[in-house]
């Protein structure tokens, strides 16, 4: 049943009696004033109350976390298992063996201080961005209405609510004029619940329909279970391929590691007869480079770069992952209302109907006008353009819904005579064939927004309001497009990402903006009520046509489920009460700055400045998130499986493990570590591609096998060339160049496409470890030194072989598993 409100001048004082806190309805006369022991005012608490309440803790401090607390980002980043394993060796180290050979330990510090800095850094940027969108409720105070942080409400305090507000704390409702509240982010239940003075009122929901106001019964902690379904709603992880990918990788990398660190820790300590304090060396330089330890801290630095970067865009990423998740999408569905277009429109022309007065249709507008306390965007129009007369007098009202389409009030005329209006949607006010629906589509067709002034026949609290009501008046409005709407559309299009268009206003209209904007597809347009509701059909039509009118909020979220149920991974943008629950669905929600308190609440990316075009540098900055971590991981996990190898090899020749804890961290740091934080954070303009664990591994694990055979196969061979007094530091110092070479080799193949600085950075790697060997103090400090000629160009030589075998399999790869 439609909800209406009486409007009566002669009401109670600002400070008069009002609803009682705490109150319990009659279960008899439910519509009855609610018992209660402790008054409410209209006009709210006074200061003095106030500050009693804040002395007493009565207040509301329960913050909304925009990010990590402090504490928990350097617990992350300090104290992970491999930090752990790490910490045990290089204290060993530090008590057997040189400094030289607990360089990794340091740099590990190095890594883990990064990748704190960066996390502060991003969380310093996304606190600054919260205050700015945070919600800020209308409280009533000494009879004044003023905005405050949700952090400085009181138990007591009067809550004003408007269509698209959040309710922020529990409540009961104190004043209530046609206030439907929609409870299904906490409940489930899709239909909005009509709210009375004395119903309760939980955090987490928000108003579709209709205002009133109510008194906070439970703030802070005492709220803190309904909050918990509110955060819920805001929080909601967003999955994330990356991070559970590299989870998965670094289970398996733990559990290989165990027995090939216990078979190497045996073979060294036990089977060879060597110095102790040499075998532990071994056994540990055999064991870090098993780990991909700066795996995780780049992925959380690119992360975090990454919001730093949206941040100086105005752009708030309330989830980290969202950003990845953005560069995933293949389908943007987009409010027109808000997102293609801007909020405010334009009065462009009034043709009035069968003869109507204009001078008496304008003053209707204006009356209209008038009665709605919170007008939305075409309301406010039709306020600009025709003043109220303040000849009229409301006496009921009926709020705007997106379900109805139409909003209503009756008045009390000056001549006191009584009429009663309705202002909507022409093809749902008016009969199905009427010959103005000809003169609308006409208008509709040149982009132009129509709502119809018509004259109810009877109360607006009748079911059946709408199916009598007599046209009266056009009103023609024209919608502002946004300057940007048109190069981001089409950026998506280039980047094979569907658009779909899916507004509640009417279809023809909807296609010729969108057509304005050069939506490819924009003539392809469906009425939403002519949709089918089975998912299948559903998304077969979504998949057929780009631009959908007239969809309810219920279909909105259908849609996004149609889409997901044919594997798309869908992006909803809106800035309205009406796109909450499709936003909620969605996988990526994207939500306007000046949107509704309850659209930003559950998007995971808010667009602070208000511009559809930062879109793209939110995708662009997943992908350079996911491309360059692809490239990083392919680095780390060679790393991993070559050392694995070579233990494996070690263990079963019984042989010297070939190298100190030195050499892999020279090593590590200059095929890895450096240039991994520079490719991490470098522009890439790749698409987003699945199944991240697989596409890594078929790079990593050939790359791996290959660099340790090549190693293993110049040791092997150096054994049997050199003898005597300082032959391991020969063996060594060969083995250590053919993995070297075969090590850059990969990193040249990783930092395809070549650029400028892409070649500089590897030439300068390769420079930097000529000068280790050409140094005599670099040569002792990392116990480098070839001996002779025919075994270092033998390693030479091996390592191109190597090379020659990785461009091989890397191509192999790349024609088989090409996407």
């Amino acid at each position: 049943m439609t909800q209406r409100a009486r409007i009566d001048t002669d009401g109670p004082e600002p400070d008069g009696p009002g609803i009682d806190a705490g109150a319990e309805l009659d279960p008899v006369h439910p519509m009855k004033p609610p018992r209660s022991a402790v008054a409410v005012r209209t006009g709210g608490l006074t200061t003095a109350e106030v500050a009693e309440r804040v002395a007493r803790g009565e207040v509301n401090d329960v913050p909304v976390r925009s990010s990590r607390a402090t504490t928990e980002i350097i617990r992350a980043n300090v104290f992970t298992r491999f930090n752990a394993i790490i910490g045990v060796l290089w204290a060993i180290m530090l008590l057997v063996a040189p400094i030289q050979d607990s360089l990794f330990g340091f740099v590990i510090i190095a890594n883990t201080g990064i990748g704190i800095i960066q996390e502060l850094r991003a969380k310093r940027t996304l606190d600054g961005l919260a205050v700015i969108g945070e919600a800020r409720p209308t409280v009533r105070r000494d009879g004044v209405a003023a905005e405050i942080s949700t952090s400085e409400i009181v138990l007591g305090d009067l809550v004003e609510l408007g269509p698209g507000d959040k309710v922020v704390v529990d409540g009961e409702v104190a004043e209530a004029d046609s206030l439907e509240i929609d409870e299904s982010l906490l409940t489930g239940e899709a239909d909005p619940v009509v709210k009375h003075p004395g119903d309760p009122v939980m955090s987490g929901s928000f108003v579709v329909a209709g205002g009133g106001a109510f008194t906070a019964t439970k703030v802070g902690r005492e709220a803190y279970a309904a909050q918990l379904a509110e955060e819920a709603s805001r929080f909601t992880l967003v999955h994330s391929e990356l991070r559970s990918g590299i989870s998965t990788i670094l289970k398996y990398v733990t559990w290989m590691m165990i027995p090939t660190a216990t078979g190497l820790i045996i073979s060294q300590l036990v089977v060879k007869d060597n110095n102790f304090n040499d075998s532990v060396a071994r056994t540990v330089g055999g064991i870090v480079p098993m780990i991909p330890e700066g795996l995780v801290l780049l992925t959380s630095v690119a992360f975090a770069i990454g919001v730093i970067r949206l941040g100086r865009k105005q752009c708030l990423v309330q989830e980290l992952p969202a950003i990845e998740g953005l560069a995933r999408v293949d389908v943007v569905c987009l409010d027109k209302t808000g997102t293609l277009t801007e909020g405010g429109m334009d009065v462009t022309e009034l043709r009035a109907l069968d003869g109507a007065d204009e001078t008496y249709v304008r003053k209707v507008l204006g009356a209209l006008g008038e009665s709605d306390r919170r007008p939305n965007a075409s309301l406010q129009a039709i306020i600009d353009a025709y003043p109220d007369s303040e000849e009229w007098r409301c006496t009921e009202s009926l709020p705007f819904s997106s379900a109805r389409k139409y909003s209503g009030a009756a008045f009390s005329e000056g001549d006191g005579n009584r009429s009663a209006w309705l202002l909507g949607a022409p093809d749902v006010l008016l009969r199905a064939g009427d010959a103005t629906l000809g003169e609308i589509e006409q208008l509709n067709e040149q982009g132009l927004r129509v709502l119809l002034l018509a004259r109810a026949a009877g109360d607006l609290d009748a079911t059946d309001v709408a199916a009598g009501a007599r046209p009266t008046a056009l009103v023609v409005l024209e919608q502002r497009l946004r300057p940007d709407a048109s190069d981001t559309l089409a950026y998506f299009a280039d980047q094979n990402v569907a658009a779909k268009v899916i507004s509640g206003d009417n279809a023809v209209s909807v296609s010729a903006v969108a057509g304005k904007l050069g939506l490819p597809g924009a003539q392809n347009t469906v009425d939403a009520r002519q949709l089918p509701t089975e998912q299948e059909e559903m998304a077969q039509a979504l998949d057929s046509n780009s631009v959908f009118g007239r969809v309810t909020p219920q279909q909105k979220r259908d849609m996004v489920g149609a889409l997901q149920s044919r594997g798309h991974t869908v992006a909803m943008t809106g800035d309205g009460v009406n796109d909450v629950l499709a936003l909620k669905d969605a996988d990526i929600g994207v939500s306007m700055g000046s949107g509704s308190e309850a659209t930003r609440a559950v998007a995971q990316i808010v667009l602070l400045n208000n511009s559809f075009a930062t879109l793209p540098s939110v995708v662009a900055e997943g992908r350079r998130v996911i491309g360059n971590i692809t490239r990083v991981a392919t680095l780390f996990l060679t790393k991993t499986v070559y050392s694995v190898l070579l233990a494996v090899l070690v263990v079963c020749s019984q042989v010297e493990y070939p190298f100190l804890p030195r050499h892999l961290t020279l090593l590590s740091t200059l095929t890895i570590g450096v240039p991994a934080f520079f490719l991490a954070l470098a522009p890439n303009k790749e698409r987003a591609r699945p199944h991240f664990v697989r596409r890594v591994m078929r790079y990593a694990i050939p790359a791996g096998v290959i660099a340790a055979a090549a190693t293993f196969a110049t040791y092997l061979l150096a054994r049997s060339h050199y003898s005597g007094p300082g032959a391991l530091d020969a063996e060594t110092s060969a083995a250590t160049l053919t993995l070297f070479l075969v090590s850059m080799w990969v990193l040249a193949i990783i930092a395809r496409p070549y650029t400028w600085w892409r070649v500089c950075l590897v030439a300068t790697m390769g420079g930097a470890f000529l000068i280790v060997l050409i140094v005599p103090w670099l040569q002792d400090f990392f116990a480098l030194k070839l001996v002779g000629t025919t075994m270092p160009w033998a390693a030479v030589a091996i390592a191109a072989a190597g090379a020659a075998l990785l461009e091989v399999a890397w191509r192999w790869v790349d024609r088989r598993f090409a996407a």
